[in-house]
């Protein structure tokens, strides 16, 4: 009898295909709940807790002029609002409405379980291996805010 295997797919091509398919759910999660994958993940960065713009810019890899637009587009729909830093009158921090809460939780949650699912029947301890790789990777380059931890 002949089996075939999958090829193995070289470290930098598993991330850049990974990458993609990350992608692909937010966009496919964002469709769903009439936003764009910048608005879903603005969302989801924005469940910590308000943030400030630069931190954002860093955050979502966007400039200065990108995000302004993004935000006032969010704000227009009524999910973000502008709020003055109180350390600094200048500037302003983005922070949820109320709707853009509960948009944010249903996207952070479908996003969250698309993901989960895509391990399929992935045994826990590969799991946490992947887990403990990536986090490794993600400590060398932190990002200034990043996706909310799961309770889980």
């Amino acid at each position: 009898m002949v089996t075939t295997r999958e090829p193995v797919l070289r470290f930098t091509e598993a991330l850049v295909r990974l990458a993609h398919l990350v992608q692909q759910v937010f966009a496919e999660v964002s469709r769903e709940h009439e936003l764009t994958p910048q608005q879903a993940q603005l969302l989801c960065v924005l469940i910590g807790g308000p943030v400030g713009m630069t931190e954002l810019t860093r955050a979502l890899h966007l400039e200065k002029s990108s995000l302004t637009g993004l935000v006032d587009r969010a704000e227009k729909r009524g999910l973000v609002a502008r709020t003055r830093d109180a350390r600094d009158r200048r500037a302003c921090r983005i922070t949820l409405t109320r709707d853009g809460e509960r948009v944010a939780r249903v996207a952070h949650d479908a996003v969250t379980e698309r993901l989960e699912a895509l391990a399929g029947e992935m045994p826990q301890e590969h799991r946490d291996l992947l887990a403990s790789a990536i986090g490794g990777i993600l400590a060398r380059h932190p990002s200034p805010t990043a996706w909310p931890h799961s309770e889980g």
